[in-house]
């Protein structure tokens, strides 16, 4: 598997960005895909991913400004970044589970744990 993040840049705050994560070497599957992000000196927090139903999950400080969507046909995992803040400054990575993604039991169905990272991608916000 092979993750190969870009669209970081250096924005202004209230602007907007589109991050893309470029997925081979497994048939794809973006399920269970998600982006996270990381300060140095802080531990890695996981901003969206796509849950076992296709749904989006977001973590609550992006919740109404990020948007994480998918197009099968290129291989890419997308992360729409609008009414950026400072405090959204932060190496970004798009990360992936192991093939199949997800195991499921009846009904239920789990993300397998997050195990392939990309190279990140620079987003600076200045105030």
């Amino acid at each position: 598997v092979q993750l190969v993040e870009s669209g970081g840049n250096s924005v202004q705050a209230g602007g907007s960005l589109r991050l893309s994560c470029v997925a081979s070497g497994y048939i794809y599957s973006a399920y269970c895909m998600g982006w996270f992000r990381q300060v140095p000196g802080k531990e890695r927090e996981l901003v969206a991913h796509i849950d076992t139903d296709g749904s989006p999950k977001y973590a609550a400080s992006v919740t109404g400004r990020f948007t994480i969507s998918k197009d099968d046909a290129k291989n890419t995992l997308y992360l729409q970044l609008d009414s950026l803040k400072p405090e959204d400054t932060a190496m970004y990575y798009c990360s992936a589970p192991d093939p199949p993604m997800l195991i499921c039991s009846g009904s239920l169905c789990y993300c397998l744990p997050f195990k392939h990272w990309g190279q990140g991608t620079q987003v600076t916000v200045s105030a």
